[in-house]
């Protein structure tokens, strides 16, 4: 969840940092630090609050010279954000220094050990813990500080991305990862440390994504070492490619990331089905599927395992997969498959969802049905991922990066990605004729198209949100493949504006929410032609009888919500199943310029953070 930047080199290491955590925000924005080493002495500089705040107190507090530096951007676990909890930490001689990213689970009893030991704590952080663990190894064992880290990390529970160094060894820093991400970027002479590539690409195209449980040994001038945290096995460095570029992580004259990523999006679902979806030939190509589609076609059902709105995109993904392709499909948050005993055999494939490829939860799920033998296929959209690396086989969103912590562009893509796979097994199936699946994919190439119409309504619903902006509570209705966007619609509202919102089938309505609704309450109605339009229609009239305030979400040219509804936001008329890629525009929409006129930090909504690599 927190972000973790650090450089050693022949440059100035305080602006790569500081630019570093800027773009790594995204990632907590509880409290910041930096600590910088110029050959005599660690600089360090911590506070509550944005990097903004940091970099202010820095420039006025200490001198910003040195070639090695290390920094932290935080989303607190242990302990509340402020000044003394924000990293680095010091070890209690003040030669080590340390930034962390995860959780150590057992902190309290290593904790207690090592005040017994006669060491003292300031912070009520489980961090200062694992350095001082590191420097009572070092010190009693006698032995370098590599060697102890790993020693002291093999006492560890829990999960750990860090960055630390001894002012003793200058031209050294030893980093570690396990369940948290980590990049080494290589340069001429010089390295960088960052929890994604975004700190380090306008330095270097190659980077090193360390496998969990893995350490290496950074030294200035020298190769990497790089070795297993167990059975100090050497690991021969893999180094890839970074497809990242510099302007798909700027704001491009946008106001916010997330209005950015939204209009991003005819985009991101063009780059997902190019060279997939082949409309002249009727094919699908997704070389995941193809090389497994036994497994596939063999299931006895397909399980999906996500967290927030991969989950929400793992609901459409039931309905298009029953429909298409007669799969049955159960949807699963993560957070309680993996803690439940579910019942998992060899002939399930399991679906893991995750935009940033790195969630805990999903993680953990993965390795669950990967124990039960069961088949697992990832959909994520950052390359070298632990999702991408966990999994049996599977398939890339190509969203580009996605700054905004609230998902937009992830959401659709990966429903993008869904569609295709089912698409793909009921074709193999035979359960979509030839005539129906050459429809679908030439509707689903008009899409992107489809979207930026649906962007043209941005205008109007900003008139929409300026008139319920003061409310304090929302409903979002919908039904069949559409109701997941009503959750989803829900959720984007509750995350950025902090107004509560529900996300209700519109059937299910009478049985509970109905008694909510008042002339003071907005209730948000997906009613596009396609489905069980008639019964919403009855829905709505329900809601208008009780004098509740409708916005309604429908196709182009509707007249019958049109004389119910008090606004009517119009989107482009496609067919049923891939309703949700046009109806969450207007939704997204709707919620950003709601918390936009609340003036709340639009891109980095209060105890959020983009990650979620803890439990």
């Amino acid at each position: 969840m927190c972000g973790i930047v650090g450089y050693i080199g022949h440059r100035e290491a305080y602006p790569i940092v500081i630019k570093g955590l800027q773009r790594l925000e995204y990632r907590g924005y509880d409290s910041a630090g930096i600590a910088l080493y110029d050959g005599n002495n660690i600089k360090l500089s911590k506070t509550k609050g944005k990097v903004s705040d940091l970099k202010d107190r820095l420039e006025s507090e200490i001198s910003t010279d040195g070639t090695l530096g290390i920094g932290h951007t935080r989303w607190a676990t242990h302990g509340v954000p402020n000044d003394v909890n924000s990293h680095p930490h010091y070890s209690n001689s003040g030669d080590l220094v340390i930034i962390h990213n995860g959780i150590i689970e057992n902190y309290d009893s290593l904790r207690k050990e090592l005040i017994k030991r006669g060491y003292t704590f300031k912070s009520d952080t489980d961090t200062e813990v694992l350095v001082n663990l590191i420097e009572d190894v070092k010190k009693n064992e006698k032995t370098k500080l590599g060697k102890a880290v790993q020693i002291a990390l093999n006492q560890v529970v829990g999960a750990y991305a860090i960055a630390v160094f001894d002012k003793n060894k200058p031209n050294e820093i030893v980093v570690a990862r396990l369940g948290s991400p980590l990049a080494i970027g290589i340069g001429d002479d010089e390295f960088f440390i960052a929890s994604d590539a975004s700190p380090f690409i306008e330095y270097t195209k190659n980077a090193i994504y360390l496998e969990d449980e893995e350490m290496a040994i950074i030294r200035r001038g020298k190769d990497i070492k790089i070795r297993k945290i167990k059975n100090d096995a050497l690991v021969d460095p893999y180094i890839q490619e970074l497809q990242l570029n510099l302007e798909q992580i700027e704001k491009g004259g946008y106001d916010h990331f997330m209005l950015k990523e939204i209009y991003e999006q005819p985009d991101a679902i063009l780059d997902t089905f190019r060279g997939r979806l082949l409309s002249n030939e009727a094919m699908i190509k997704l070389a995941g599927v193809e090389d497994n589609m036994k497994k596939f076609l063999a299931a006895d059902r397909i399980i999906v395992v996500a967290c927030g709105t991969s989950w929400h995109a793992g609901l459409v993904a039931e309905y298009i997969f029953e429909d298409l392709a007669r799969i049955p499909v159960e949807v699963e948050y993560a957070s309680e498959f993996r803690y439940r005993n579910p019942v998992i055999t060899e002939k399930d494939v399991v679906i893991a969802i995750s935009q940033s490829g790195e969630t805990a939860d999903t993680l953990a799920a993965i390795k669950l049905a990967k124990s039960k033998d069961a088949f697992v296929f990832g959909v994520c959209n950052v390359v070298g991922s632990s999702i991408a690396r966990e999994t049996d086989a599977g398939a890339y969103t190509h969203a580009g990066p996605e700054i905004g912590v609230a998902s937009t562009k992830a959401f659709t893509t990966q429903i993008t990605v869904l569609t295709l796979m089912a698409l793909r097994l009921a074709r193999a199936k035979g359960t979509i004729s030839s005539s129906e699946f050459r429809h679908h994919l030439i509707e689903l190439e008009t899409i992107p198209s489809k979207v930026e119409e649906a962007l043209k309504s941005d205008t109007y619903v900003q008139t929409i949100a300026d008139i319920y902006k003061d409310a304090t509570n929302f409903l979002y209705l919908g039904r069949g493949f559409n109701f997941p966007v009503a959750l989803e619609g829900a959720l984007k509202l509750k995350e950025i504006s902090y107004i509560h919102a529900e996300g209700y089938p519109a059937a299910e309505m009478k049985h509970g929410p109905i008694a909510l609704i008042d002339e003071n309450m907005p209730i948000v109605v997906i009613a596009t032609k396609k489905g069980h339009y008639e019964k919403v229609v009855s829905n709505i009239q329900e809601i208008k009888s009780r004098k509740g305030k409708i916005i309604g979400i429908v196709t182009k040219g509707d007249k019958s919500v049109k004389d119910l509804a008090d606004h009517v936001i119009e989107v482009p008329e496609t067919i049923e199943c891939l309703t949700p890629l046009l109806t969450t525009i207007p939704l997204q929409l709707l919620s950003y310029h709601i918390a936009v006129m609340l003036e709340k930090n639009v891109d980095q909504p209060r105890n959020l953070a983009k990650s979620v690599t803890v439990e």
